[in-house]
């Protein structure tokens, strides 16, 4: 390497550190626009030969307003009202019921005080999703710049995103025929998690709230938020939610609402999990469910909400470029 490729090399450090610090307040966003045009992106192509690119990349910006971010605002608002609320100990649950059928079952009295443990749990999530209570209108004002943002680089990414593409396939120092596999790779990784076990886990999540709702469960939606990062275990995720709180009802003395609500989660919620999962998960994505649960974790306390598909994915890149690396330059 001589001096000149030496001083080339600095310089890109610097600028990519520089860059980095520029994005970090605005990273979620700015993944959340890639994550959005990736996904509309084929459905892009097949309005721009009929109305043009850019009438195309327009509509359907209106259209994620209209059934993505609206609703998602709405639903983060009342999620973060019942998550104060619960931090407070204001706490619908009957509470009491519950010590009171406990000491039954056990024949001495239960020393938990349950409305002090949630309590201590929502305000251990407030902290770590908001970093405190300060952080909730400071998450509020960034959420209203970013969303501005990510709209706007939403509408370049959807016009102008093959060509984003083929510049990092020709920038990239590997021959074109490692750069194409790795591409198909992430692709596959990519479309997998997203769409085969992130979405699977939301509407399985989403069902299993109606439920909740209808049943009559106190913040049904903060459950349903809970639900939404357990449903990433197949099988037994959301059961941790509704099968407690079928056994709640019973509890209570609401005895045909418990039941139903048990139906309901065993027929529909369960039978939609064991059929969606393999029918929408690409299985050239390879990624073990906990190894998404892992992802899904650490992205959520690193980045904030789109850490939900951010970590599973950067999993899922580093395992297809492991195995991009040892089929093409693994020979020992």
């Amino acid at each position: 390497m001589n001096r000149g490729q030496a001083f080339l090399l600095l310089v890109i450090a610097l600028v990519s550190v520089v860059t980095l610090l520029i994005v970090v307040p605005f990273l979620e966003y700015v993944v959340a626009s890639l994550l959005l045009g990736y996904v509309l992106y084929p459905l892009h192509r097949r309005l721009e030969a009929h109305i043009g690119g850019a009438a195309s990349a327009l509509s359907l910006i209106f259209a994620t307003i209209i059934a993505v971010i609206v609703p998602l605002v709405y639903i983060i608002s009342v999620f973060v009202g019942d998550l104060r609320a619960i931090a407070a100990g204001d706490i619908d649950l009957d509470t009491e019921a519950i010590e009171r059928r406990l000491s039954d079952l056990l024949g001495q009295e239960v020393d938990i005080e349950l409305t002090d443990l949630l309590a201590t749990a929502g305000d251990q999530l407030i902290r770590v999703l908001f970093d405190g209570y300060t952080g909730v209108f400071r998450f509020a004002l960034q959420a209203g710049i970013g969303i501005a943002l990510m709209l706007f680089l939403l509408y370049y990414l959807l016009r102008d995103g093959p060509a984003f593409v083929e510049w990092g396939k020709d920038t990239v120092p590997l021959p074109p025929h490692v750069v194409e596999d790795l591409v198909s790779k992430i692709d596959a990784t990519t479309w997998g998690v997203v769409i085969g076990h992130i979405v699977v886990a939301l509407v399985q999540a989403l069902i299993a709230g109606v439920g909740l709702w209808v049943a009559g469960i106190p913040n049904a939606v903060f459950w349903t938020f809970v639900m939404a990062v357990l449903s990433l275990l197949p099988l037994i995720g959301s059961f941790l939610v509704w099968g407690p709180a079928s056994a709640y009802l019973v509890v209570i003395d609401e005895v045909t609402a418990g039941v139903l609500l048990a139906v309901y989660g065993v027929i529909v919620v369960s039978l939609f999990d064991n059929y969606a999962r393999p029918i929408l998960i690409d299985q050239q994505a390879g990624l073990n469910p906990g190894v998404i649960l892992i992802g899904v974790a650490g992205g959520v306390y690193s980045v904030g909400f789109t850490g939900l598909f951010v970590g599973p994915i950067v999993i899922g890149v580093l395992a297809a470029t492991l195995e991009t690396f040892r089929r093409e330059y693994d020979r020992i």
